[in-house]
């Protein structure tokens, strides 16, 4: 008997199996061991306090950030969906669940008055994925609204973060950790509605030219290295644009890797492992992947 027939009773979702590509947006990659829809925050912590510990997990998101290997991925993943969806307010706080959407968050704040999240506008995918990594786009960072940030370690005890200031850039609480982040508390500053949608609409603006969003796309591909800028080492490299095998990046914007309908995982980390390897020999600049790259490669 193997651990899939020994997995503890819940009272959400259990697909084995189950194709992971339509839940990444790079629409790419193999199936999961076991998927895991909780039903809510106790059931994932039973699914994860009665799993026998020599068995991965693996939190997913919408998969906006995201490329999955082939090969699929090992043990158990997690995909929180709409019981962990909630957005609330209270005075200038707002209490996201970690599937809330980024931009959801953004909009609820906004219509309470509550201005300094907007830029969450333009970064894709949810709260937890954020959070795990401290996401931020013009300027701000998670870690500048970040109150606490709450989950659920491997064994399924609950865990509290409390200290945003000692995130990183592109590295926040979580993923690193083990911790499937749940829900998170931010804050922001009273402001006039109006001028917080005017500015959320300015950013949606802005990525709508100058970002691939109607694409295949995993957004930002690679970390920027300090004191440069991924998208112009990439451009000098002479890779926007140019093919290779289904993959390429973006003509629009050099830092993200596009799936242009036939790619396969191999094709698009392939890509970005070349990349990596021309920036370095031209340059002597190493890049560091933001994507979060998951599971097995095909032999």
């Amino acid at each position: 008997m193997g651990w899939r027939d020994a997995l503890p009773a819940v009272r959400g979702r259990l697909a084995f199996d189950e194709p992971l590509a339509p839940f990444t947006w790079l629409r790419v990659g193999g199936p999961a061991d076991v998927l895991f829809l909780p039903a809510d925050e106790d059931d994932l912590a039973d699914l994860l306090g009665g799993l026998d510990p020599g068995v991965p997990v693996t939190p997913l998101g919408v998969g906006s950030n995201t490329l999955v290997r082939d090969g699929g991925v090992e043990g158990v993943v997690v995909r929180l969906g709409r019981p962990f969806a909630h957005v609330e307010t209270q005075g200038v706080r707002v209490t996201a669940g970690a599937a809330a959407l980024d931009a959801q968050v953004a909009k609820v704040a906004s219509k309470a008055g509550i201005g300094g999240l907007e830029f969450l506008t333009g970064i894709p995918g949810t709260i937890g994925g954020a959070v795990s990594m401290n996401a931020g786009c013009y300027g701000s960072e998670i870690k500048d609204v970040l109150v606490s940030a709450h989950g659920l370690v491997r064994q399924g005890r609950a865990v509290s973060f409390n200290d945003p200031h000692s995130l990183g850039y592109r590295h926040g609480w979580g993923w690193e950790e083990g911790v499937i982040v749940t829900h998170a508390v931010f804050e922001g500053r009273p402001d006039e509605a109006a001028a917080v949608e005017a500015r959320m609409a300015a950013i949606s603006e802005r990525r709508e030219t100058t970002q691939p969003i109607r694409e295949k796309t995993g957004g930002s591909t690679f970390k920027n290295p300090p004191g440069h800028s991924s998208w112009k080492l990439v451009d000098e490299a002479d890779w926007r644009g140019k093919p290779f095998g289904g993959a390429m990046f973006s003509p629009l914007h050099s830092n993200f890797l596009i799936n242009g309908g036939d790619a396969s995982a191999a094709d698009i980390e392939g890509l970005g492992e070349a990349v990596r390897a021309d920036v370095l020999g031209k340059f002597g600049i190493e890049l560091h992947w933001e994507i979060k790259r998951l599971g097995r490669a095909l032999s």
